[in-house]
């Protein structure tokens, strides 16, 4: 059967005044502590752009580059940063370590990712650019691995660039597969696609490194400094504040990968790519393999509005 053939299960539902009035399909994957699949809807197995859920690996490739950076930096390199100061202020210092600025970013000019930050920049006069885009920590920690290695700077997003490859061996090593596709992500870098199976092992892997490899310095510098990886007002910074020892990442068109430290992790991928369906979602799966915390409440929280009331809401359907 083609893949547009394939029906995918419902993971969430809205529901207004009583009523559904639609559905957010997707695949979804558990892994139990020893690494096997737990729990499976839809075809977690299907190859799928991870997105920003991939910069956890990338910033892998930027230790294994030989960039000594670490804690709230390392952290930011692995981020889609919301925008505010002290993240604009970490990209700047990064860049600033490698003789650069923020001239030498490649992100496409937007305003910060946080929709309350944007409004302040905007206020104070701000403007879209580079430095503000939600990636621009990732940037900055690829341009200062490739002054440190004495690296082309200009083609540091070319998939033939020293840490683009390094950035695709660090994926295929973690998830265990040989990468399905590459295209362009949306800050222009190279973008690898692994199955959700092959997300959820990778951030288990991440946390199962022995401690002082790179790939363990990046979780626990994530884990250390969740909102450098998100922002004050995030979920995933709300997540690994409350469980300690958990990593979580989003990534764009409604992609979210979990690790906890007992082993066990979480992948799924909103197919219509809808992200106001991850919170409910990733609560319900949560609350399936045992975890309690009210931290779950706040995740699942996606009200609809009639006027200035609620009247509804996107809840899980699983």
């Amino acid at each position: 059967m083609p893949d547009s053939a394939v029906v995918l299960p419902v993971l969430a539902e809205v529901v207004r005044s009583g009523f559904t009035e639609g559905h957010h399909r997707g695949s979804l994957v558990v892994l139990a502590p020893d690494g096997s699949v737990e729990f499976a809807l839809g075809e977690p197995e299907r190859p799928v752009f991870p997105r920003s859920c991939n910069k956890p690996f990338q910033a892998v490739a930027t230790l294994r580059a030989g960039l000594p950076i670490e804690g709230e930096l390392l952290a930011l390199a692995a981020a889609s940063h919301s925008g505010e100061t002290f993240h604009l202020d970490g990209v700047r210092t990064i860049l600033a370590g490698a003789g650069l600025d923020e001239r030498a970013l490649q992100t496409p000019a937007d305003l910060p990712l946080d929709l309350t930050e944007a409004e302040r920049y905007l206020a104070g006069g701000g403007a879209r650019a580079s430095l503000t885009m939600n990636c621009s920590g990732k940037h900055a920690a690829w341009l200062a691995a490739s002054v440190a290695n004495g690296w082309e700077t200009a083609s540091y997003l070319d998939p033939a660039h020293p840490i683009q490859r390094l950035a695709k061996e660090a994926l295929e090593e973690a998830s265990g597969e040989s990468i399905a596709a590459v295209g362009t992500d949306g800050c222009g870098a190279p973008l690898h696609a692994v199955s959700l199976v092959g997300l959820a092992r990778g951030y288990r892997s991440l946390l199962r490194a022995e401690p002082g490899t790179p790939q363990r310095r990046v979780a626990d510098a994530m884990r250390a400094h969740p909102q450098y990886v998100a922002g004050t007002r995030r979920p995933d910074t709300w997540l690994m504040r409350a469980v300690p020892g958990t990593l979580a990442k989003m990534g764009a068109e409604a992609v979210q990968a979990v690790a906890l430290s007992d082993g066990r992790a979480v992948a799924f991928k909103i197919d219509d790519g809808n992200a106001r369906a991850l919170g409910p979602v990733l609560a319900a799966v949560l609350r399936r393999i045992g975890l309690a915390d009210e931290v779950l409440d706040r995740l699942a929280a996606a009200p609809l509005t009639g006027g200035n009331a609620v009247v509804g809401e996107i809840r899980a359907a699983f």
